[in-house]
């Protein structure tokens, strides 16, 4: 049994902040790639992602996380659950 402010305790709750954020990016690629569905580890590009879309993808992300991401590092993400990993660090790093 782990108690609050253990490392087990602590890995479950990032878990699930990272969860929770790669399926909010996994909305915004539905949304702006006009898809019926996007999973976490979806690619970009299969779902028919081109580089206006990743713009606008990382302006938004710019917007609504602070985090600024380079066009490589977005396209070397490609899923929204690497995408989310990304925005983790550059909250950490800020």
């Amino acid at each position: 049994m782990t108690r609050a402010g253990t490392p087990g305790r602590r890995r479950k709750e990032r878990v699930a902040m990272e969860s929770t954020l790669a399926q909010e990016i996994a909305e915004l690629w539905r949304e702006l790639l006009d898809c019926t569905e996007v999973g976490v580890e979806d690619d970009f590009f299969t779902l028919g992602g081109n580089s206006l879309t990743g713009i606008k993808i990382i302006d938004q992300v710019s917007q609504t996380y602070g985090v600024q991401l380079s066009v490589r590092d977005f396209y070397l993400a490609q899923t929204p659950a690497r995408v989310a990993e990304l925005i983790e660090q550059g909250r950490a790093a800020a």
